[in-house]
């Protein structure tokens, strides 16, 4: 039986909710771990996959430069425009507004020309001019637009971008770049328009991003999105398939994972097919904005990631633990431990950890109960038979009928105290967590006991006040009995005796009729005449 209470209670659960994640979250945007269902028997929770918000994750980068003193203006240089070698500027790391560090190319002012960073001049040329530039977060991260590199110089002739999934250790190309792909990578060239579902993973060099030095030519992008499209259509309207396709292929979900990214610039802009040896300050590398939108990675186990120690951290749920939530906590090592699931949408699967043999236990029910039952459907330990007039899944709430008493703990027996709502002045036997009963109309007091003013306590309850002694005052003769209603004399009637009795005056009830009046107080007892009929009561005419 009280299984099947359950059962029939995550039904209707699984009704509401569905209303309430259509509005919430869309297409499955995984924003809540867990839902609290209200029922008599108290609260429980309804477990959800879930995942952080994605946000601009250069707020929480390191970057790192190797060499290490290729940033200019140590010593000061001179530097000058690749489109006119006689314009020139200078670079002085001692001075800020000649300097160019490596923390300008994240900075809020980004998009603007005034600040960025900017490497040595290729003055040790026919020697490549190389640079790497490494983003790591020590935390892995689920990409989830396009990563976007905004050049202050024209954009280099060659460049790889590169990922890493082990803090570093190893890497592994994302994308070629070059003004000839066959040439500088013996590859063909393509665009991510040229892939399809089929050929998503596949490493591209591309052509696109490497020509054109001017304003205009100076943005050159990893497409992420253009990936998603493939399965979530042009708009990304059909999220519900793509996140189908990441829970069910594994390359697919780590394609968009990095713990770092680096960027290698192996040859500056040049604008010729010739590097101009007499005007080496035209060559140099310049980066105004770099932008990489993703959200923590916590295998669908949280929705909040913070910083801690100068460390990236998921707010685990799930009785989950670690950076990731990759683990167990202590005594929830019931069962393996196992990524959240997109599937079904739109909830997905929490899987969550559960509570080893030996916890069991020892689950806490305050002192209330001493046998645990595991609900299957809920994914829950909840305490059975509760007492001390306690209900709920760690019998932590107070039966229908009682509210919790503040001065005691919740392992207290008399933690629970009865509302004693009048059975007469209030709606139910039940009370807010204060104690208060929700009244009729009419009464009032905590326990619904007493009557406002104008009502009086009569039978079963408080009722409105006919008369009294102030306004409403019987008429001719009249008096009020108990304030609920008028005791008339034989020659009248009415509430408050405000009409002649046609008992008394048939004349007057009769020039009443002849008048038109709607309807007429006179009543007849018929019953000799309509008993036979098997009816019985009053004919009014």
């Amino acid at each position: 039986m009280y299984l099947s209470r359950f059962l029939s209670l995550h039904a209707l659960w699984v009704t509401v909710s569905s209303v309430i994640q259509h509005y919430t979250s869309a297409w499955g945007h995984y924003d809540v771990c867990k839902t609290q269902i209200y029922t008599d028997e108290g609260k429980f929770w309804d477990y959800t996959a879930c995942q952080p918000e994605a946000i601009d994750m250069m707020k929480y980068v390191k970057v790192s430069l190797d060499p290490p003193d290729i940033t200019c203006g140590n010593p000061p240089e001179t530097f000058c425009g690749m489109g006119n070698p006689y314009m020139c500027n200078e670079c002085d790391a001692a001075i800020d507004e000649l300097a160019h560090p490596p923390e300008l190319m994240f900075d809020a002012e980004g998009r603007y020309p005034s600040t960025y960073w900017q490497s040595t001049t290729w003055k040790g040329y026919p020697q490549p001019l190389l640079v790497n530039i490494t983003l790591y977060w020590n935390k892995t991260i689920e990409l989830t637009d396009n990563i976007v590199i905004t050049f202050e110089s024209g954009r280099p002739d060659l460049m790889i971008l590169e990922k890493s999934l082990d803090y570093g250790r190893t890497w592994q190309p994302y994308q070629y770049y070059a003004t000839d792909c066959l040439n500088a990578f013996n590859m063909e060239p393509k665009t991510v328009r040229d892939l399809s579902q089929q050929t998503v993973l596949e490493i591209i060099c591309t052509e696109e991003y490497s020509m054109g030095y001017m304003a205009n030519s100076k943005i050159l992008h990893f497409e992420i999105k253009d990936r998603f499209a493939f399965f979530a259509g042009p708009r990304l309207h059909n999220m519900a398939s793509l996140y189908g396709q990441l829970d069910t292929t594994k390359n697919l979900r780590d394609f968009f994972t990095v713990t770092d990214l680096r960027i290698r610039l192996l040859r500056p802009a040049t604008g010729e097919i010739y590097v101009d040896p007499q005007h080496l300050t035209r060559y140099f590398y310049a980066i105004s904005d770099i932008k990489v939108i993703g959200r923590c990675k916590c295998n669908l186990h949280a929705t909040g990631c913070r910083e801690e120690n100068k460390k990236l951290l998921c707010e685990c749920e799930h009785n989950t633990t670690g950076p990731d939530c990759g683990k167990c906590k202590k005594n929830y090592q019931g069962r393996p431990w196992s990524a959240g699931s997109y599937l079904p949408i739109p909830k997905g699967t929490a899987n969550i950890c559960m509570p080893s043999i030996s916890s069991i236990g020892n689950c806490e029910c305050f002192g209330h109960s001493n046998r645990c039952s595991y609900i299957d459907l809920l994914s829950a330990f909840i305490c059975v038979s509760c007492k001390h007039n306690t209900r709920g899944q760690h019998c932590e709430l107070c039966r229908l009928g009682y509210y919790r008493n503040a001065a005691a703990k919740l392992d207290d027996e008399n933690v629970c105290i009865e509302c004693n709502c009048s059975r007469f002045g209030s709606v139910h036997d039940r009370c807010n967590e204060r104690g208060i009963c929700e009244c009729k109309q009419g009464a009032t007091g905590p326990k619904c006991d007493k009557c406002l003013r104008g009502y009086n306590w009569h039978n079963q309850g408080c009722q409105s006040n006919v008369c009294d002694n102030e306004l409403q005052i019987c008429q001719n003769g009249g008096t009020c009995h108990n304030n609920v209603r008028c005791q008339c004399p034989a020659a009248y009637t009415g509430v408050l005796c405000e009409k002649r009795s046609c008992e008394m005056d048939p004349d007057g009830c009769s020039q009443s009729s002849a008048q038109g009046a709607i309807s007429l107080p006179c009543v007849i007892l018929l019953l000799p005449l309509i008993a036979p009929l098997g009816l019985s009561g009053f004919l009014i005419f």
